[in-house]
């Protein structure tokens, strides 16, 4: 299992639409998800030893930024065919059994993220009201393994602040993770 890292945050850039199917049965786009403050899309998935450590704090921090008028969605857009815990099933299971507050999509065609340039679980991509990239960085310093009460929280300090100002922080961490498991041909 390769361990990636995303790039600097290309601040200002655009988010990309989408129409995709969500765990609850609903589809959802953009337009539908952002958030008064601004949009947290995540692209997680279901067997990511990275996305496991967080998983129970993610949740926390999406009902957190919700009070702060910030939309959030994880989308999946793992093959299946690679990992079959990541099929839209398992993803269902997934997001009943950790009461994920937020809507889990399947990314079947892996187009939104290679729109988005996703590569890895998990990836995490912070914009501002007006759908302007602002965070892309990681969730907190905590790796395969949960840091607790005293971990950095990344993630909600820069979503807050965009909540607040509209701009991200200037000095980003870059988040780690498992590549996203790409069709092959």
């Amino acid at each position: 299992m390769a361990s990636m890292t995303t790039p600097v945050c290309q601040f200002g850039l655009a988010a990309t639409d989408f129409n995709l199917p969500g765990t609850d049965g609903v589809h959802y786009s953009l337009a539908a998800l952002r958030g008064p403050s601004g949009l947290l899309v995540m692209f997680i998935c279901n067997h990511c030893p990275y996305v496991k450590a967080i998983r129970e704090a993610l949740v926390v921090t999406c009902q957190e930024l919700q009070r702060y008028g910030i939309g959030c969605v994880a989308i999946n857009s793992n093959d299946p065919t690679t990992y079959p815990d990541d099929d839209f099933e398992h993803m269902k299971a997934y997001a009943k059994a950790y009461h994920f507050g937020f809507p889990y999509l399947y990314d079947e065609s892996q187009a939104v993220a290679h729109a988005y340039g996703a590569i890895c679980t998990p990836d995490f991509f912070g914009y501002n009201s007006e759908l302007q990239l602002q965070y892309r960085g990681r969730f907190d310093d905590s790796g395969r393994t949960p840091t607790g009460k005293d971990s950095s929280r990344d993630l909600l300090v820069a979503m807050k602040q965009i909540a607040m100002t509209g701009e991200g922080p200037r000095q980003q961490v870059a988040s780690i993770g498992c590549a996203i498991k790409w069709r092959r041909g």
